[in-house]
């Protein structure tokens, strides 16, 4: 059976357990990352003879692992028979630097212990799920998504000292995205280049985003690093990158001649403000020409790459690259190459990221596009996205709504308040900014403050500043509000309804229902057209260019509902996929529309298997039921409402005749052995009728729920044996409705109608908030304590006191 997804990435890191103990995640993650490469190109390319990517040559297989599992010189022979004879085989391509050391006892232990963790590493990657030879690595990449996903786990356990290798991989897209790459305006023979490439990540989203027609070309200071980079394009079926170590700044690899090469895209995450840039470099006298607009600072190293970058670039070329946020206003040197640098035109735009997003700094960052094609611009378009963001561990995340809202704003420059707008040269020049590009300069993006009314407060009414804030609900609803409001005096108005009746009053009036139905035509007229989709997935399908599309086809459908966020509904899709739906798109990728049924088997502690009953990964047995079955499970729900019934009369029993002085006080417990007990001890007494009746009651209440329970178990079993007997009988067809149908789209639809609710909760909510705020105006107050104080006054006298106040 094919491995789900979630499965596979669950294997792989267990594999780190085997490793983890004196290691840093920064040196473990070399092992596992080694072991996932080396089986994935024994089975990708084990038979492919002279024509493959990669060559393997006799004895330095994954196969050959296996033969060293346990042997006293596994590590020394790992070193020998593998790893050195893969690097002699592919010289071009990786170099022994490139592989951690398989025999180091200080990493890996002494003897035994050694040998016994490296034959447990082996074996996790010799399971036989974990089969590559299938993998569709120029469509979905499930072992790139892989190697990703460890990457940004051994990102997020290195901390910030060593987490600098990897670019998250939303922040990788969108730089992809804005930079304008697409399969339609790239070929072979396009060219990009990344000076800070770390492991690839950001280079490796360019050529997705170009569908591998582009020439990759990139380098890393750190030698470990780049050879993670040259195995990260290999397991992403792009073996043709060209990747060098070394530095960027004071040894370039990649030149024509004595000029650096250029490139049709550049893109870069250079390390924050590296204090050690210039090591090894005269600034002042760059045979390359890079600082002419001036010499950054000797311990902000941000401008340093960002010129490199600029130099690198073709004159029709396009870049993007990643810097802290200081790089906007921090004056001195850094503020004169700024001012070069707004005045060229080259500078495209600015988007502010969220904080805490990098493992290599907690600060903000922001994306700085640059385009020199286009250079005679008079302004730039700026987006500040830093509000955009989940939280995921210690860190913050891009959502897919994030991402997508950044690119189809930036790329179609669309000016929207309190997050992005176009803003002219002369703006950024005058006196007042001084081509300061400080984001916050530019955008305004808190809130409307929440002002209190003083003379509402006074006289009562709610302000009409309010009601009109809530205008994109009028526009929607225009006959709520005259509804649900009515003028007081100029100005203000108050509420026609008790607070309680707001909600029923919106949620049953004809304008929400219609929006509603309005909204639901969406989602049906979508559904209707992306069905027919989902009915021709099938074997060896690519589940990403599935969601991509039912995913795109879901935000342009809801764009013009207003009140719906459209973004928001593509997000409730969007984890939904990540959560379900992809594992069952990769299932049936790898298998059709089977309903394989499997055993759970749950191990102790000491090895023994435990049959926890049955289960079907695509379609679980609650579908079944629902759609085949219920009759069935109507009856067991009878049955249970029954044993509840009883239960409670039971427990109603118990309390009513509990306490020190009931029935039930003088037992030490409640159970069906010491009330028999009292019973036969009071059999005979005549005094103890009603005790006794009410034992007996006991009885034959737990009597009844033995007997229900049992009833509940055969017909739960019967049950379980109707479903698990379906299965093999479903039809093609029949396993698409309930895959389609019963379980993806009525999550879908559930999802939308939370959206739903969402507006008329908030919508009530601010107008139960406004209505309490102002319901009792400064002279209903003073009555109220005037009424109060009398009130006491009089208690007082009664007491024999005086009043208060006297």
């Amino acid at each position: 059976m094919a491995i789900k997804k979630s499965d596979l990435y669950a294997s792989l890191w267990a594999s780190c357990d085997q490793l983890r103990g004196g290691m840093d995640a920064s040196q473990y993650k070399d092992y596992v990352l080694f072991m996932l490469f080396i089986k994935y190109i024994s089975d990708k390319y084990g038979n492919s003879g002279d024509y493959a990517s990669v060559e393997i040559p006799a004895g330095a297989s994954f196969t050959d692992m296996i033969a060293l599992k346990g042997k006293p010189d596994i590590g020394d022979q790992i070193n020998k028979s593998i790893i050195a004879p893969l690097v002699n085989s592919n010289q071009d391509r990786l170099s022994k630097s490139d592989f951690p050391d398989f025999n180091d006892p200080n990493k890996l232990g002494e003897g035994s212990a050694m040998v016994e963790r490296l034959t447990n590493l082996i074996s996790i990657f010799e399971k036989p799920e974990l089969d590559f030879s299938h993998n569709r690595a120029e469509h979905d990449d499930i072992l790139g998504d892989a190697y990703e996903y460890l990457m940004r786990h051994f990102a997020t356990e290195s901390g910030k000292s060593k987490g600098q290798f990897y670019t998250p991989a939303e922040v990788s897209r969108v730089i992809a995205q804005v930079i304008g790459i697409s399969s339609t305006n790239t070929k072979a023979s396009t060219t990009a280049y990344d000076p800070t490439c770390g492991s690839g990540s950001l280079l490796l989203k360019v050529a997705a985003q170009a569908n591998k027609e582009i020439t990759l070309e990139g380098q890393e200071k750190d030698v470990t690093t780049a050879g993670l980079a040259r195995m990260n394009m290999i397991l992403h079926d792009f073996p043709t990158a060209n990747i060098q170590s070394g530095n960027t700044l004071a040894a370039p690899k990649f030149k024509n001649g004595e000029e650096l090469r250029t490139y049709d895209y550049v893109v870069a995450n250079p390390p924050f403000s590296d204090k050690t840039w210039s090591t090894g470099l005269t600034p002042s006298n760059d045979p390359y020409q890079r600082f002419k607009w001036g010499e950054p600072p000797t311990k902000q190293g941000d401008y340093a790459y960002l010129l490199h970058i600029i130099r690198s670039m073709k004159s029709t070329g396009k870049a993007a690259c990643i810097l802290p946020h200081g790089v906007l206003f921090r004056g001195n040197a850094e503020a004169v190459i700024r001012q070069q640098l707004v005045q060229s035109g080259i500078l495209k735009g600015i988007i502010g990221l969220p904080a805490n997003l990098f493992y290599g700094a907690g600060i903000p960052a922001c994306i700085l596009v640059l385009d020199k094609e286009n250079s005679a611009r008079q302004s730039i378009f700026m987006v500040d996205a830093s509000k955009g963001f989940i939280k995921d561990g210690n860190k913050n995340r891009l959502r897919e709504q994030d991402i997508h809202r950044i690119v189809d704003t930036f790329n179609h420059e669309i000016d929207t308040p309190r997050y992005a707008r176009m803003v002219s040269i002369t703006e950024i020049a005058d006196s007042k900014n001084d081509f300061n590009l400080n984001l916050p300069r530019y955008i305004d993006t808190t809130e409307p403050e929440d002002v209190q009314d003083i003379a509402a407060h006074l006289y009562g009414g709610i302000p009409a500043r309010d009601l009109d804030a809530l205008a994109d609900y009028w526009q929607v609803l225009p006959s709520i509000r005259a509804a649900l409001f009515t003028t007081l005096r100029s100005g203000y108005s108050r509420l026609t309804l008790p607070v309680a009746e707001i909600k029923p009053a919106i949620f049953q009036h004809s304008e929400f229902t219609a929006f509603q139905q309005s909204a639901q035509q969406h989602f049906d007229d979508w559904r209707q057209r992306i069905t027919p989709q989902l009915n021709n997935f099938d074997l060896d399908g690519y589940p990403k260019t599935l969601i991509e599309s039912i995913a795109e086809s879901l935000l342009n459908s809801f764009k013009s509902e207003k009140l719906l966020d459209a973004y928001d509904l593509y997000q409730h899709l969007m984890d939904y996929w990540g959560e379900i739906m992809q594992d069952d798109c990769y299932l049936i990728a790898a298998e059709g529309w089977v309903a394989t049924t499997r055993r759970i088997i749950e191990t102790d502690p000491k090895g023994k298997g435990k049959d926890k009953g049955w289960m079907c990964d695509l379609i679980p047995k609650s579908l079944v039921v629902n759609r085949y079955f219920v009759a069935e499970q109507n009856a067991l729900a009878e049955k249970q409402g029954e044993l509840d019934t009883a239960t409670a009369d039971r427990i109603e029993l118990e309390e009513e005749h509990g306490g020190e002085e009931g029935y039930f006080g003088a037992l030490d417990k409640i159970g069906k052995t010491e009330i028999s007990a009292r019973l036969k001890e009071i059999k005979t007494d005549r005094d103890a009728l009603d005790e006794s009746a009410v034992l007996k009651r006991w009885l034959q209440f737990t009597e009844l729920e033995t007997a229900l329970k049992r009833e509940i178990k055969e017909q739960n079993a019967a049950l379980d044996k109707l479903a698990f007997e379906k299965y093999p009988q479903l039809t093609t067809d029949e396993i698409k409705t309930l895959v389609i149908e019963d379980k993806w789209m009525t999550r879908l639809s559930i999802a939308v109608q939370g959206e739903l609710d969402r507006v008329s909760q908030t919508l009530t909510g601010r107008i139960c908030e406004l209505a309490e705020r102002y319901a009792m105006p400064l002279p209903q107050l003073m009555d109220e304590l005037t009424e109060l104080s009398a009130r006491v006054d009089t208690h007082l006298k009664k007491m024999g006191f005086e009043s208060i106040g006297k």
